[in-house]
């Protein structure tokens, strides 16, 4: 089989999540919540012997070849295909409680290269963008039925697209003529939009709009919240839970989470007293986001927006979640 995704900060999750530093004691469990093509579980496998994993994918066409690519591992390696967000709010009876949890939020490569659902804006296909096809709305039910101020906030909002009003007005008036149904229709819609200038930038024009519709699609960061505060829930104690992100919305929410898991107190300022407990949930061991290396970068350009955060879980955080995110939000 053709292997088309690296894993991206492959090492420094080696080294962070390593559960042979003395806090697991052995036979080790752990969620690999964003399995795609497997690369990451592969690694941990390999080089822990005592590992077991779990493997989470919406997308089952991936995900099978994930199992091919898995299938020495034998009974070490268990599948799940869902979302993480359901899998995580509807643990499994009976399933060992993880000791790591691994989230990498990227697109595989396999998604814009073989999947033919229009994520990538270089190929003439169907624009769908659906990681699981059961989900309802399709890329382009959002570009051929959402109302121009809307479609423009949408494109601004989860693509930060500076020309979201032009873009959104040109992809209304294109669809009066016909429905749009193409990645590729889409893509040179967006490039006779925005400024000649624009158009040869460091990155084609179509990116972050393309981006903003995957968001939406997916509902991906409708997802995360939720699914952070339930993975750590689940974690045991002294488990360690690592984060890839690749855009700032979605690292804004895995920061500001941690952020709160490692503090002393959060309780709203007009608490009379602290009642959360006074002590830390987590301990941050990543004080800054990990980075790609410059030769990572260099040998796989997927890896250049790539943030790494990682804790390790000290006790429930219960009390914490429901002042900060319930009250509050992230």
């Amino acid at each position: 089989m053709q292997i088309l995704h690296k894993p991206v900060l492959l090492q420094e999750c080696l080294h962070y999540l390593n559960p042979e530093d003395g806090i697991c004691g052995g036979n080790e469990f752990m969620i690999d919540s964003t399995l795609g093509e497997g690369g990451h579980s592969e690694a941990f496998l390999t080089k822990y012997t005592s590992l077991n994993i779990m493997g989470l994918d919406a997308d089952a066409s991936i995900q099978s070849q994930a199992k091919q690519r898995l299938a020495g591992f034998g009974s070490r390696m268990s599948f799940f295909n869902g979302w993480f967000n359901d899998f995580y709010r509807n643990y499994p009876d009976g399933l060992p409680h993880p000791d790591i949890i691994l989230f990498d939020l990227g697109i595989s490569v396999y998604h814009y290269e073989k999947s033919g659902r229009g994520f990538s804006f270089r190929y003439d296909e169907p624009l769908d963008m659906r990681l699981n096809s059961l989900e309802s709305k399709s890329a382009a039910d959002i570009v051929n039925t959402m109302d121009e101020e809307s479609l423009a906030d949408l494109i601004y909002r989860y693509g930060e697209e500076r020309y979201s009003r032009r873009i959104a007005k040109a992809v209304v008036t294109a669809r009066c003529g016909e429905r749009i149904v193409s990645s590729k229709a889409l893509a040179d819609i967006i490039y006779d939009a925005v400024p000649s200038k624009y158009r040869h930038g460091q990155i084609h024009p179509a990116t972050r709009t393309f981006q903003a519709l995957r968001i939406a699609v997916n509902s991906e960061l409708q997802r995360l919240p939720q699914a952070l505060q339930d993975a750590f829930s689940v974690l045991n104690n002294n488990g360690k839970m690592g984060v890839i992100t690749f855009h700032s919305l979605e690292d804004r929410i895995v920061k500001n989470y941690f952020r709160n898991l490692g503090k002393r107190c959060v309780c709203p300022p007009e608490y009379p007293k602290c009642v959360c407990g006074g002590e830390p949930c987590a301990e941050i061991l990543t004080r800054k986001p990990v980075l790609p290396s410059e030769e990572e970068i260099q040998h796989n350009s997927p890896s250049r927006s790539a943030k790494l955060r990682v804790v390790r879980k000290l006790k429930d955080a219960s009390v914490r979640d429901h002042l900060h995110i319930a009250g509050k939000g992230l």
